[in-house]
C-alpha cells in the first residue's frame, strides 16, 4: 500500500465495542442483586440515536414478566433530538426485552418467591447491538446499607494506608 493512503481495516478485523451508554448505580445501592442476564432489546430508530448519544436514563426502570415475555418499564429515552415531532417516540413507552424462553421463566419462577424484583443495571454496546443488562435484586434493609457503607470506608482506609506504606 502506498505511503499516505487511507484504507480502512475490513469489519471483521475491527475490535468490538463495549461501550457502556447508561448505568443504573443506585440500583446497586438499594438492592443485593443476587443474578444477572444480558438481554436484547426491542426499540426503534430514533430511540437508538438517542441511546447512542447518551440520552438514556434507567433509575427508575423495572421489569415484568406478562404472557411470557419480559418488559421494560419507565425508562426514560430522551427523544431524538432531529427526528422532529412526528417521527419521534414515547420516552416512557414500555420496551419488549429480548431474551431465551428457558431464561425468562427461570427468573419468573424465582420473581413469584416474596421480595424479589428484576432491575435493569447497564445499557451497553455489544458490536453493535444495544444490550441491556437486567439483575435479579432483593431490596437492602437501612441496616444492610450501613454495613455497605463502613466496609467500603474499611476498604477506602486500607488502600490508602498501603499506599502510604510503600511510598
Amino acid at each position: 500500500m502506498a505511503k499516505g493512503t487511507n484504507k480502512k481495516t475490513p469489519q471483521s478485523t475491527r475490535k468490538p465495542s463495549n461501550r457502556r451508554l447508561a448505568d443504573n448505580r443506585l440500583a446497586r445501592h438499594q438492592y443485593e442483586i443476587l443474578e444477572t442476564l444480558e438481554t436484547g432489546i426491542e426499540l426503534l430508530g430514533t430511540e437508538v440515536k438517542s441511546i447512542r448519544a447518551g440520552k438514556a436514563n434507567l433509575r427508575d426502570g423495572f421489569c415484568l414478566v406478562r404472557k411470557g415475555e419480559l418488559h421494560l418499564h419507565n425508562v426514560h429515552i430522551s427523544p431524538h433530538s432531529h427526528a422532529g415531532n412526528y417521527f419521534n417516540h414515547d420516552p416512557l413507552r414500555t420496551r419488549k426485552l429480548l431474551a431465551h424462553r428457558e431464561e425468562i421463566n427461570k427468573f419468573k419462577a424465582k420473581l413469584d418467591k416474596k421480595g424479589l424484583t428484576l432491575i435493569p443495571l447497564t445499557l451497553h454496546l455489544k458490536g453493535s447491538w444495544i444490550k441491556l443488562v437486567i439483575g435479579l435484586g432483593r431490596g437492602k434493609k437501612l441496616h444492610d446499607k450501613r454495613q455497605d457503607e463502613k466496609r467500603k470506608q474499611a476498604d477506602k482506609e486500607v488502600k490508602s494506608a498501603l499506599k502510604r506504606f510503600n511510598n
